[in-house]
C-alpha cells in the first residue's frame, strides 16, 4: 500500500533512540524527510548518515521551550515545510509520590507535556496557512491507567492525552489533525534492565497477554498510517499498541 509519504516533512523528537528513532528511520523508508531532535548531536549522526540530504539534525534540550520551538523554523528553512509533528521525547523517573521533589515534578511535567506544547504551538502558524497537518504524540499506558510509583509520569501522559483530544476539536476546522500513539511494554534502550534480566522480563511478560515484548517497527507502521494522507479522518484518538495489556489490567 503506497502511504503517499513521499516527499513530506516531519519534526521528531527524542529521534536518538527507542521509539522515536525508529518512527524516525521509518520515516525516511517512506520517502520522507526528518528532523531529528535530540539532546546531543553525535546521538544522530548514523542517522544523518543514512540519508544526507533528508535528514537534519537538531540538538534540542527538551526543557528549553526556546530550543523547542526552534525546530519548526529550522524544518522550514532546511526542507521548507512541515507536514508531521511527533512529539515522542518523554522521561519516566520512578518513585515514591510522598518524596518525590517538586522539582522533579516540574522536570517531568517540562519534557512530557510543556514540551509537546511548545513545539505544536510553534507548528500552529505554518500548518494553519496550508489548511493541513499531523500532530502526533507518543503517550503510554500510563495516559489511561495511572501507576504506582509514577505518579507523575502518568499525570504527565494524562495531560498529554487531554491536550490530544481537546486540540483535536479545536483544530479539525484547519485541517490539522491530532492523535496519540499508546505503547505498552516495548524491546528498546528504556527496557534494558527488564531485557537483560530473565526474572524481571518473565514478570513483564506475564502482564501481556500476548506473551511477549513489543518489536519498535509494530509501532513504525501505526506512526506511518497516523502521518500518512490515508489516516484522513482520523483524529482526536489515542491508539494503544501493547498486545492486549491495557485489557488485561
Amino acid at each position: 500500500m503506497d502511504l503517499q509519504l513521499k516527499g513530506s516533512v516531519a519534526i521528531v523528537t527524542g529521534a536518538s533512540r527507542g521509539l522515536g528513532r525508529a518512527i524516525a528511520e521509518g520515516y525516511l523508508e517512506e520517502g520522507m524527510s526528518v528532523v531529528a531532535a535530540a539532546r546531543t548531536v553525535a546521538d544522530l549522526e548514523d542517522l544523518a548518515a543514512t540519508a544526507p540530504d533528508h535528514v537534519h539534525v537538531v540538538p534540542c534540550d527538551m526543557t528549553s521551550s526556546e530550543q523547542v520551538s526552534s525546530l519548526v523554523p529550522a524544518a522550514l528553512e532546511r526542507f521548507g515545510r512541515v507536514d508531521v509533528v511527533v512529539n515522542n521525547a518523554g522521561i519516566a523517573p520512578a518513585g515514591d509520590f510522598a518524596t518525590m521533589p517538586l522539582d522533579e515534578w516540574r522536570r517531568i511535567f517540562e519534557i512530557n507535556v510543556f514540551a509537546p506544547v511548545a513545539l505544536t504551538q510553534s507548528a500552529a502558524e505554518h500548518m494553519k496557512e496550508r489548511g493541513s497537518g499531523k500532530i502526533i504524540n507518543v503517550g503510554s499506558l500510563s495516559s489511561l491507567r495511572g501507576k504506582p510509583q509514577l505518579a507523575a509520569y502518568s499525570s504527565s501522559k494524562g495531560a498529554l492525552l487531554r491536550l490530544t483530544e481537546a486540540l483535536s476539536a479545536e483544530w479539525a476546522r484547519h485541517g490539522i489533525q491530532v492523535t496519540m500513539i499508546a505503547p505498552g511494554g516495548f524491546a528498546t534502550e528504556a527496557q534494558h534492565a527488564v531485557l537483560e534480566d530473565p526474572d524481571m522480563l518473565a514478570r513483564r511478560v506475564r502482564k501481556i497477554p500476548l506473551g511477549r515484548m513489543g518489536d519498535p517497527s509494530e509501532v513504525v507502521a501505526l506512526a506511518c498510517y497516523l502521518a500518512s494522507p490515508l489516516s484522513g479522518f482520523v483524529t482526536g484518538s489515542c491508539y494503544t499498541i501493547d498486545g492486549g495489556e491495557l485489557a488485561k489490567l
